[in-house]
């Protein structure tokens, strides 16, 4: 069978999917990845019927790092009989101003993106690790990188600069958004289960370690909370969110801190776990009787409230309110909370509903319709992957 790999490295972690290319589109195959990368590696994979094909520990120092786990799982994945490796999907986490879409990888290309790695520390370098070693191991499959940017390439510029010296925006220093895979593929799901209020004013609420939200007006990306790069907005499990510029100032000017410091600070231990000194974990939060912890969960409820209050403004207004991603998804306490600070937009929870999980959580009298949807990035760029290899092949 013809199969696209799908991949998304982080600093931790290495997820990869398999899909089947048939007649009747993409039907997933495998769904796997390394955890613990460096401290407790464990590769597991499962077949889509939720059969376990592999689950194997290894010494920290035989998968100490991402290009190790690039290798323990292309030698896993070799295993596999039957599949016909067509192409490599990635995440890439910034396209920067010059990709608003999916693109074939080059070397020109790889060069191009590695520019933006300062912009996201955290993920680009990741992103293109197993790009670089998979060109080398095998040149001549094709590789598609797909932008977290893209969706909101879109915005105007009023919405997407700075008030800052116009050559700034020019060299791309701007807002970009990113969880852009995310909210493609809620706009394209919630059209399938909700198509009249997919077409209207939706804000979707990506929660999880890293969170952002998006404000959509009939399927397209009109405002969200992250900027230039994956700092801003809400805070996160280790990122503070919005933060206003002089406290970097402060930090370096005052207190001394190289930019080096301020940049660990920012991106690894502020946020969830800078605020509560207990973890960046939400379970672990509402576990938690320690009053730090207590006051991060009320704090990123807020937050959370309040981007929501701007990015109704800038619909004009909201039809329904999507959650999404691990907290999203999975956590209620968090959602009845968030649901709490919409009621002044007509939300009314269901709670029973929101306990159990269902799709749809608002009560038949809530002007505002609560959704949970489960996201799938990694099938959105599987979609995107087998596009540009029928381009190609036209």
């Amino acid at each position: 069978m013809d199969a696209l790999l799908v991949v998304n490295a982080g600093s931790s972690s290495l997820k990869f999917q398999i899909f089947g290319i048939t007649d009747a589109g993409l039907e997933r195959q495998v769904k796997g990845q390394i955890a613990g990368i460096g401290t407790h590696p464990r590769l597991q994979a499962k077949s889509a019927d939720g059969t376990v094909l592999v689950d194997r520990s290894y010494e920290a120092g035989v998968v100490g790092d991402l290009p190790a786990a690039i290798v323990a799982a292309r030698d896993w994945l070799l295993t596999l009989e039957g599949l016909k490796l067509r192409a490599i999907g990635h995440r890439v986490v910034h396209g920067g101003p010059d990709y608003a879409a999916p693109v074939l990888i080059n070397a020109a290309v790889l060069e191009k993106l590695a520019t933006y790695q300062d912009l996201a520390p955290l993920h680009q370098p990741n992103n293109l690790a197993p790009i670089r070693q998979a060109m080398a191991i095998n040149p001549d499959v094709p590789q598609v990188a797909c932008f977290d940017t893209a969706f909101h390439h879109s915005h105007p510029e009023e919405v997407n600069c700075y008030a800052m010296p116009r050559h700034f925006y020019d060299d791309g220093v701007r807002r970009y958004g990113f969880h852009g895979l995310s909210y493609e593929y809620i706009a394209e799901r919630l059209h399938e289960v909700a198509p009249q209020n997919a077409q209207g004013r939706v804000i979707v609420a990506h929660l999880g370690s890293g969170a952002s939200m998006c404000a959509l007006k009939d399927g397209h990306s009109l405002e969200t909370t992250m900027g230039f790069t994956a700092l801003d907005g809400l805070p996160m499990g280790t990122r503070p969110g919005q933060l206003d510029p002089g406290v970097v100032l402060y930090l370096i000017l005052q207190r001394g801190m190289s930019a080096k410091a301020v940049s660990d600070l920012l991106y690894h231990e502020a946020g969830l776990k800078g605020l509560s000194g207990v973890s960046n974990d939400m379970r672990d939060l509402l576990a938690s009787d320690d009053p730090h912890a207590k006051l991060a969960i009320d704090h990123f409820v807020y937050r959370c409230g309040l981007n929501a209050g701007m990015l109704a403004a800038a619909l004009g207004g909201i039809d329904a309110f999507v959650f999404t991603a691990g907290v999203g998804e999975n956590s209620a306490p968090i959602r009845a909370r968030i649901a709490e600070r919409l009621a002044w937009l007509g939300a009314v929870l269901d709670p029973v509903a929101n306990e159990a999980g269902a799709m749809l959580i608002s009560t038949p009298q809530s002007r505002v319709a609560l959704y949970v949807l489960p996201t799938d990035e990694e099938l959105m760029i599987a979609r995107h992957t087998l596009a540009l290899l029928k381009t190609r092949a036209a």
